[in-house]
């Protein structure tokens, strides 16, 4: 980054948008990028005045506290990390004298009650007994689809006819489709997302006839613009028609995590399946069923236990 004598009194945020702008544009997806922008815009909001050479430990302790009065804590963490980067680099250069993000106390109002994110066995058994299955695509074939692999709204708007394998049973996942500023077939939200996914023959058998005659390398879902409240208002009239909690879309893929994990399948077969950078992902998403299990777990071994005699 230019170094001048001005920058240690230059604005903080505005060090911090030209920060983003020399390291981050174009080395990060859109997203990504949006949410840094957002930071750079609660620092006009909170420190509209302070310098880089300002910023001390309790300049950042009393920034991070005012974040937090309107957020929780894990998006004040996030919050936290976007701005150590850039604040790291200003300490090399001279700009700052000492690390003043070290130490720092993560605060956060307290969460909101969730809304259950997923169903269990019973609830999808409900759920896909209503859906409207008939012989040309619709949203009902992609809850279902989505519910048996646990691919991402946007994985699976970007498949084709050509990414289902039915010889060998699997459909593969190597790009998504950019619903949001509509410009078509995108990458894979990181290299590990890039996968096959099996899927039972049932869905094989269904899916052959759906897709014959459909032109190879043409989305499949995709008629037009799409808006992801579309699915979610579907889903949401297939819940309550049965009476189970309602999900959105993004539910059905923690629905499928979670049916794998109480049938014992191991962590790192779902995080390969979900397309998990890493098994940590996995376990941070799904640690109150992990738990869950091995509660189940120690019943297990206490009975296996108490089996054994002398």
């Amino acid at each position: 980054m230019e170094n001048n004598k001005n920058t240690k009194h230059e604005l903080f945020h505005e060090y911090y948008a030209r920060w983003i702008n020399i390291y981050k544009e174009g080395a990060i997806r859109h997203v990504t990028m949006q949410k840094y922008k957002m930071t750079q815009q609660w620092l006009v909001k909170l420190i509209p005045n302070l310098e880089v050479c300002q910023l001390n430990r309790t300049t950042y302790q009393q920034l991070l506290n005012d974040y937090a009065k309107y957020h929780e804590r894990q998006t004040t963490m996030d919050f936290h990390h976007q701005l150590k980067a850039a604040i790291l680099d200003a300490v090399d250069e001279g700009w700052i004298n000492r690390d003043p993000t070290r130490k720092a106390i993560i605060k956060g109002k307290t969460p909101r009650e969730k809304k259950q994110k997923f169903l269990n066995q019973f609830e999808v058994h409900k759920l896909l007994s209503d859906l409207d299955l008939g012989p040309t695509i619709n949203w009902d074939w992609m809850i279902l689809l989505i519910a048996k692999t646990g691919m991402r709204f946007s994985e699976a708007l970007a498949l084709t006819p050509a990414d289902f394998d039915f010889l060998h049973q699997t459909v593969r996942v190597n790009k998504t489709w950019d619903y949001k500023n509509d410009t078509g077939f995108m990458p894979t939200k990181n290299f590990t997302s890039n996968r096959k996914i099996q899927i039972d023959w049932q869905t094989v058998i269904q899916f052959t006839e759906l897709l014959k005659g459909l032109p190879e390398d043409d989305p499949i879902f995709v008629k037009g613009k799409v808006w992801n409240s579309t699915p979610n208002k579907r889903l949401e009239r297939h819940c309550k028609n049965v009476g189970i909690p309602v999900i959105t879309i993004h539910g059905l893929r923690h629905t499928h995590a979670s049916l794998l994990l109480f049938a014992g399948v191991s962590i790192a077969s779902v995080a390969r399946r979900l397309g998990h950078a890493s098994m940590t992902t996995t376990q941070k998403t799904y640690l109150h069923i992990i738990a869950e299990l091995e509660n189940k777990d120690v019943d297990l071994v206490m009975r296996s236990l108490s089996g054994l005699s002398n």
